[in-house]
């Protein structure tokens, strides 16, 4: 099932940051009027169709739902969803480019957990780069964090931004655990319905919060809907193939494209463009995310099948 073509997988990658950034566009423009808790299951529901279609495809659609660690699912998808709401929160309240940056800090919190959590040996070069990196994101954070400068809405943003890192890299640590043992079509689509029933848990959250109340969408709304969902699984689709043509240390950098998605959609869109800081910042965090990378192929560590199994916070 698969074979080396780096610059097909290089392509796959590149359409899957694309098609992400359609679901963002959509989900930005949908949260005017719908929770977050409404969109987080439309992303799951519609985007569950699209991964079962892959996993049909190529015949392992009985397989996909056998596992001898349902709890592992379970926990992987509880702190993905998590990762989610974070997320799709801090890319309602913040704009794009900033949003994005903010997301670039995943990699370094990976670093940190794998050596807490799993035992990881981490050197020296890699704790420098972690440590230039989170330099940067305190230079993405410091517009939104300034005393008087913004307002809450946007402290908030910033907040749920580094919390969505978090979850999503805990998240990481819990696939590659599940990857020791699960096959990657079991992980994708395990991740997929469990966070549909869970993120349907989010429906009576109303009574509690009045804001996050679902509604009932007109058809522009609904149409939003479906495209946020379709589109992350479809992005889902090109991320996992993208790794079954190339190494992890050849298409991971490709990940920081995003960043450019989202200053000419942010801009294009809805008028947004990034600050010095946030370019700046960015920038720091994207080099050290390249090192860890670069450094990690060089000691022998291939991520390939961590991140073919995985779903972006974002997505």
């Amino acid at each position: 099932m698969t074979r080396h073509a780096p610059l097909l997988g290089i392509s796959l990658k590149l359409g899957s940051t694309f098609t992400f950034f359609v679901m963002v566009t959509a989900l930005k423009i949908a949260a005017e009027e719908v929770p977050i808790g409404q969109l987080v299951f439309a992303r799951n529901f519609f985007g569950l169709f699209p991964v079962l279609l892959m996993v049909g495809l190529r015949g392992e659609l009985g397989l996909a739902f056998e596992t001898s660690n349902p709890r592992g699912h379970l926990t992987r998808a509880a702190i993905g969803l998590s990762a989610m709401v974070c997320s799709f929160t801090a890319l309602y309240l913040l704009p794009l480019p900033d949003a994005t940056a903010i997301g670039f800090a995943t990699p370094l919190f990976v670093v940190v957990l794998a050596f807490l959590l799993l035992g990881e040996s981490v050197r020296i070069y890699r704790w420098s780069a972690v440590g230039v990196g989170f330099l940067g994101i305190l230079i993405v954070l410091s517009p939104h964090l300034g005393e008087g400068e913004l307002d809450s809405t946007s402290t908030l943003g910033a907040l749920l931004g580094i919390m969505a890192a978090g979850f999503a890299a805990l998240a990481m640590i819990t696939v590659r655990k599940l990857c020791e043992t699960e096959r990657t079509s079991t992980i994708v689509t395990w991740f997929a319905a469990s966070s549909t029933v869970l993120s349907f848990l989010t429906l009576p959250l109303g009574v509690l919060l009045p804001g996050q109340a679902w509604v009932v969408p007109d058809a522009s709304t609904a149409g939003l809907m479906l495209v946020i969902g379709l589109a992350g699984g479809v992005g889902q689709i090109l991320l996992t193939q993208s790794y079954r043509y190339a190494e992890a240390s050849t298409i991971a950098p490709f990940d920081y494209v995003n960043m450019l998605w989202a200053i000419l959609i942010g801009w294009l869109v809805f008028a947004d463009m990034p600050s010095v800081e946030v370019i700046a910042g960015a920038l720091i965090v994207i080099a050290a995310g390249v090192f860890v990378i670069y450094r990690e192929h060089r000691l022998g560590l291939d991520r390939t099948k961590d991140r073919r199994a995985s779903t972006p916070s974002r997505s």
